[in-house]
């Protein structure tokens, strides 16, 4: 059974790059392009993505959200330059009730799960995604580069006798350049779940450090 809303903003999306240079497109985005092959390649969330160019169609493997957030990205990036500074999600231009909502929706994930994980299990979920983990003033720190200017960052604090886990799930506050608020409250839902996922696959033994 199709997804209604899922195919119109597809179909939305590919109107929108109908006629757009790939060069260009490749340019903005920081996704490389293979003239030799018409593709468009690039790694998200731990796998090698594929893009046909000009159809854009992707592996039925992609998630078909994470496949309409790549369509997005490249239909809306303008190669804005990273900030470095960290920001929330509800500090998304816009993004005081969506983002807010998912800022809410993190700190529950990790205060329920993510936080009373061991931080070796944490981190061999968080590499299997493309993490790279790093020193900062929480107990764990890791990020992700979703799409090539557009990187994620998690951080948690564990919990221990006294206190509950707890951790938010930041952006770079150039965000706003590449994705809308609805996609940016998806790409940290996509994430939230992948991890949750290979959590599982951890402690089944099919995830390895």
């Amino acid at each position: 059974m199709k997804n209604t809303a899922f195919e119109n903003m597809k179909q939305a999306a590919l109107q929108r790059l109908c006629g757009k240079a790939p060069e260009e497109i490749g340019r903005n985005t920081g996704i490389r392009f293979s003239p030799e092959t018409s593709e468009f390649c690039l790694s998200s969330l731990g796998k090698s993505i594929t893009v046909k160019y000009p159809e854009y169609s992707m592996a039925k493997t992609v998630n078909e959200w994470h496949q309409l957030v790549i369509l997005h990205y490249m239909d809306m990036a303008d190669r804005s330059s990273l900030t470095g500074k960290l920001i929330r999600f509800e500090e998304i231009p816009g993004g005081m009730v969506r983002g807010g909502g998912f800022d809410r929706l993190c700190e529950q994930t990790v205060s329920r799960d993510l936080g009373n994980w061991p931080e070796k299990m944490l981190a061999a979920v968080c590499r299997s995604l493309g993490g790279r983990i790093f020193s900062s003033n929480a107990d764990f720190a890791a990020e992700f580069s979703f799409l090539p200017f557009y990187p994620v960052t998690l951080k948690i604090w564990f919990a221990d006798e006294e206190m509950a886990g707890s951790g938010r799930m930041f952006l770079d506050s150039s965000a706003g350049h590449f994705l809308s608020v609805e996609d940016a409250v998806t790409v940290g839902t996509l994430l939230l779940e992948e991890i949750q996922k290979n959590g599982g696959q951890y402690e089944r033994g099919k995830i390895f450090e």
